[in-house]
């Protein structure tokens, strides 16, 4: 959005108090934007948690599916930073009363693959008559999900949908008291438009005003650029490649947990098209993604780093295919598999590049993406998060 229309959305939010306060005032305590406490603002911060509140109902198919295909390169944005912060991400979805469900909850965690997973089983239905519920989700957001309590984190929310709350329901949280909460924990929370129901602009502009945050608008199947390249399908197949260097040791708990991250990763190959496995295979290469690549109790990078001694490790622990090896082999084989997941993420960061460069020439022909779901949760990333330490340069990733 151009800074005059932003400027003018912040004057309008700050109205948009005064004048919603009437309807809301017998609902919920109001506390009006210039009372709210201000984000906390630390120094430096080498972790971000995001969370998307996504709206599910009919009308949010198109949505849907674009946050299905884009997640990977968002994820890629929100790790590009100079400092390679660790990314989280967490989804609530929503509905309304009466309804399948009303909130669905993935909690924030750095195995995006098995959060994912979970998105991909997403469909839009339910929803109907207008309002939907949309301060049951962004109190569930704020007060559920697992949000560190490390000051030198970016903690951000999107809220994504196209109609606006029931400010009629008796019993639960209005977004006013939620969105103080919110300021409290150095929450920002933006919101993001979907279509152009009038009805919907003034309660988003004001959740973004109390949340600290943006509001922007896309088009009702989300405005993301989504462009197919020559590079995707190979990029696709060396993260394969790179998933098959993963060897899990552990506990039985501990092995049920990685058996359950490889089950993700296995549906998400066999459903999710090439082009967001190449998406998922470039992330996973950069310096961010190594949590969502190995998660926890991976051998071979838990060795190569020096933090457990293969020695150490009692037989009934280690990965199948090397417990019943010599010592000596143990060491050749998880040496040497150290060494082709370091090549295979060399040849995806490589062709990730010709994949970036060949899509900026594309976007660059059709007149740029400033307008685009990316560019925008790029925009509010790089101004939200650089007071913590954080520094983003180069634009959003496709």
């Amino acid at each position: 959005m151009k800074t005059n229309i932003l400027v003018t959305g912040l004057v309008l939010a700050t109205v948009g108090t005064v004048l919603l306060y009437p309807t809301i005032r017998s609902h919920a305590t109001t506390v009006p934007p210039k009372t709210l406490p201000a984000p906390v603002v630390p120094t430096s911060a080498k972790r971000v948690q995001v969370v998307f509140v996504l709206d599910t109902t009919g009308s949010m198919g198109g949505l849907i599916q674009a946050a299905k295909e884009k997640i990977w390169s968002i994820a890629s944005t929100l790790a590009q930073a100079q400092q390679a912060p660790e990314i989280s991400m967490g989804l609530v979805a929503y509905r309304d009363h009466g309804d399948q469900y009303v909130t669905r909850v993935i909690d924030l965690n750095k195995d995006l693959d098995s959060m994912y997973s979970q998105l991909m089983d997403f469909r839009a239905d339910g929803g109907g008559d207008g309002p939907e519920a949309v301060n049951d989700a962004l109190d569930v957001a704020i007060q559920r999900i697992s949000w560190s309590q490390d000051p030198n984190v970016y903690r951000v929310v999107f809220l994504v949908g196209d109609a606006p709350p029931h400010m009629d329901y008796q019993n639960d949280v209005k977004y006013p008291v939620t969105m103080a909460a919110a300021a409290a924990k150095g929450i920002v929370v933006n919101t993001i438009q979907c279509g152009s129901a009038s009805e919907t602009v003034a309660p988003w502009r004001q959740i973004a005003a109390l949340g600290h945050g943006r509001y922007f608008t896309v088009e009702q199947a989300g405005s993301a650029v989504a462009i197919e390249t020559p590079f995707d399908a190979e990029i696709a197949k060396l993260a394969a490649d790179l998933d098959g260097t993963r060897m899990y040791y552990g506990s039985a708990e501990e092995k049920a947990a990685a058996a359950g991250k490889i089950e993700a990763t296995d549906k998400l190959r066999a459903e999710a098209s090439v082009a967001a496995q190449a998406r998922r295979g470039a992330f996973n290469a950069s310096a961010s993604g190594a949590g969502n690549l190995l998660g926890g109790h991976e051998l071979v990078d838990d060795v190569a780093s020096g933090r457990v001694d293969l020695k150490a490790v009692a037989p009934a622990a280690l990965p199948p295919s090397i417990a019943k090896l010599e010592p000596e082999e143990q060491r050749h084989v998880l040496a040497a598999t150290a060494d082709k997941r370091k090549a295979l993420q060399g040849e995806i960061a490589k062709l990730a590049k010709e994949r970036d460069s060949y899509i900026k020439d594309k976007v660059d022909a059709t007149g740029g993406a400033k307008d685009s779901l990316d560019q925008q949760i790029y925009d509010a990333v790089r101004e939200q998060a650089a007071p913590i330490g954080l520094k983003y340069e180069g634009g959003p990733k496709f």
